[in-house]
């Protein structure tokens, strides 16, 4: 699954100790550009980290698997990203949905009306 968006926040990183060794994981949160934007969480876990440096303002697009799993009666949910694309900071993000660009009289004018199908 993918989705895009801004990272609006850098959650703090946290380590433990496994079975197989050291962990890093670190949580981002990323606002759509939705006409209703929606805060989305995800997670990036150990070599990845470094791998797509993110900050806060980045615009991105996420790659992502979604898993839930059980523990004591109650189920938890991550959104684990395993690919990360910045886009181009120059690039405006799309309108959101619903919403149309803003109107440029230039373009207006230089339609004679001789296009119509009728």
């Amino acid at each position: 699954m993918e989705i895009s968006g801004k990272i609006i926040a850098v959650l703090p990183l946290a380590t433990g100790e496994g079975k197989n060794g050291t962990w890093r994981s670190q949580d981002y949160v990323l606002e759509t550009y939705d006409q209703y934007p929606r805060k989305v969480c995800f997670n990036l876990f150990n070599d990845r980290i470094d791998q797509f440096s993110i900050a806060i303002g980045d615009d991105v697009e996420v790659s992502f698997d979604i898993e839930s799993r059980e523990y004591n009666g109650r189920w938890y949910t991550t959104i684990r990203a395993w690919k990360v694309a910045k886009k181009d900071q120059n690039v405006a993000p799309p309108p959101p949905v619903g919403q149309f660009p803003p109107f440029n009289p230039e373009d207006a004018s230089s339609n004679d009306g001789s296009d119509l199908p009728f």
